[in-house]
């Protein structure tokens, strides 16, 4: 809309990742150079994070750019996928032929391991990139990981280079995860731009686009980098809305007043004017005048006694609500903080709620807690999807101190969690869920030792178990349930509805939060639950 006013060729900040628009700052020199140099090493994994908006993507977009024609690229931009969908998807990319209507995981293996031998053997070289590798489930970054013992006896076939937000630092911390996390041989953290880098981005893309670098004045850039913190698609983002507005003003200087209304909109900040209603204070004190004024024209009442003692009244259970408010926020923060509960010692009190004691020293890991028949589910999510398990779980919560806390959710006292603090405590979930980053730990007891995922076409007696509590949902008994043990179409369309209506993921696949599911359909089932308090 507004570039012909500014004599733009191009919108200079589209947050489209355009490696044309890249401004190569110091950290995103140096992260490129990471790159190139585990690639250019050879084999293992490379990882590139930084928080969302920083550049990663683009950043990968200018590396594909950079490499050389020997080189064969798989990009792989949403990897929320199963083992099998992943592996099909890389088989495309690569355009390996398979057979399509019976994908396992040795086909599909055994299809790309041939395509990398001849690739290699033509002096070529295959490079996976997985870009929002956070999103990877701990099932799915085990196989890759066994992707790359696809080699010769000289060196890997395949380079993968995992391009993420900072939670996959989280994962890779895991214990099952250990070896992947060996095997990176780069690893580099995308930081934010700096206030001069932030003056240098905005007037480089300004340039880029055709138009004058001196568009923004430089107060209006000090405003741009405190409200985006040098994150560069906030910073498009607040200046394509700046612009507009200088446009709509018929100007072709953007001042910090335009700037600073632009970023009201962008990040919904009231108006002075309504903030009077934010203020708790203020608004009590017009509510108390409000009362007077009503009830001195009550004839019927007496006022100056009873204005006084309602006025005093109700600043005072103002007063009140808003202290014990801050006092529960308070109280939840303390009791975190003077958690010392590390992650193994939370996991050893989940696994005594399955009856199992364990060793919290030696052997309160995933690994060992397959050896008890029990299995690990480590995923993100929200609040309602971790009480729609309803299962104890450990909520991981990251403190300013880079500290991780892990705390044990072991019910609801009238829907606010109850942790296992010694002794068990409840906190508001508000305030609860103002420090939680969304992921957590779960232990479940699969129907059969090691089968965690199930799919069509597999041959399982635990499809016999899937069967019988899907007969729940027709509310038939469990012993009359009967069918194949063969995983066929027709229970994968009944899978799909059942994950539909419990807002899982319909895809068809029993995983382990299906698995959660379908036991909670039957009444009989003794696993442990979420305790309800009245």
């Amino acid at each position: 809309m507004y570039q012909q006013f500014f004599h733009f060729n191009t919108a200079p900040f589209s947050i489209a990742p355009d490696p044309h628009f890249i401004y190569m700052s110091k950290h995103h020199q140096e992260g490129l150079a990471h790159l190139l140099y585990g690639i250019n090493q050879g084999g293992g994994f490379v990882a590139l994070t930084g928080e969302v908006g920083t550049g990663k993507t683009t950043l990968c977009h200018c590396l594909l750019q950079q490499l050389p024609e020997n080189i064969d690229i798989a990009l792989i931009l949403n990897p929320k996928l199963t083992a099998i969908e992943l592996l099909a998807t890389l088989c495309d990319e690569l355009q390996i032929s398979y057979e399509q209507n019976q994908q396992s995981l040795k086909t599909l293996i055994d299809s790309l391991n041939r395509h990398l031998l001849e690739t290699h053997a033509a002096g070529k070289r295959t490079v996976l990139i997985l870009d929002e590798a956070q999103n990877l489930s701990l099932d799915v970054l085990e196989q890759i990981r066994l992707l790359t013992n696809l080699e010769t006896s000289k060196s890997k076939l395949l380079q993968i280079i995992l391009i993420a937000q900072p939670e996959l630092k989280l994962l890779l911390e895991q214990p099952e995860l250990r070896q992947l996390n060996q095997r990176i041989t780069a690893r580099y953290h995308l930081s934010s731009l700096s206030l001069a880098e932030t003056h240098t981005y905005i007037k480089h893309r300004l340039s880029i686009s055709g138009g004058n670098a001196n568009i923004f004045e430089r107060k209006a850039i000090n405003k741009i980098y405190q409200l985006s913190k040098g994150i560069p698609r906030l910073i498009n983002i607040i200046c394509d809305r700046a612009l507009l507005a200088a446009y709509v003003e018929n100007t072709h200087i953007v001042t910090k007043k335009i700037t600073a209304n632009a970023a009201k909109e962008v990040f919904d900040i009231p108006s002075k004017s309504a903030l009077w209603y934010f203020n708790k204070p203020l608004l009590a004190s017009f509510i108390i005048i409000a009362l007077v004024i009503f009830i001195f024209n009550l004839k019927f009442i007496t006022p100056k006694k009873k204005l006084i003692i309602l006025s005093g009244s109700f600043e005072k259970t103002a007063t009140i609500k808003e202290n014990e408010q801050q006092h529960k926020i308070l109280n939840f923060k303390i009791s975190l903080e003077k958690t010392p509960q590390p992650l193994n010692s939370a996991i050893a009190q989940l696994a005594n709620l399955w009856g199992k004691q364990i060793n919290s020293d030696t052997d309160s890991n995933c690994h060992f807690i397959k050896s008890t028949g029990l299995q690990c589910l480590l995923d993100k999510s929200d609040w309602q999807a971790l009480i729609a398990l309803n299962r104890p779980v450990i909520m991981e919560f990251s403190r300013p101190s880079a500290e991780k806390k892990y705390v044990l959710l072991t019910g609801l006292k009238n829907g606010d969690p109850v942790f296992n603090f010694n002794p068990n405590r409840s906190f508001p979930v508000k305030n609860v869920l103002d420090l939680w980053d969304g992921y957590y730990l779960t232990l479940w007891q699969p129907p059969e030792p090691n089968i965690t995922n199930l799919q069509s076409g597999q041959l399982s007696t635990a499809i016999l178990w899937i069967r019988a509590h899907l007969a729940f949902t027709q509310k038939h008994s469990l012993s009359s349930s009967s069918g194949s043990n063969f995983f066929d179409s027709q229970l994968k369309t009944k899978i799909m509805q059942f994950q539909q209506q419990h807002q899982l993921v319909n895809d068809g696949i029993v995983g382990p939060k299906t698995f959660i599911h379908l036991s909670n359909l039957n009444a009989k089932n003794s696993t442990p639950k979420l305790s309800l308090i009245p």
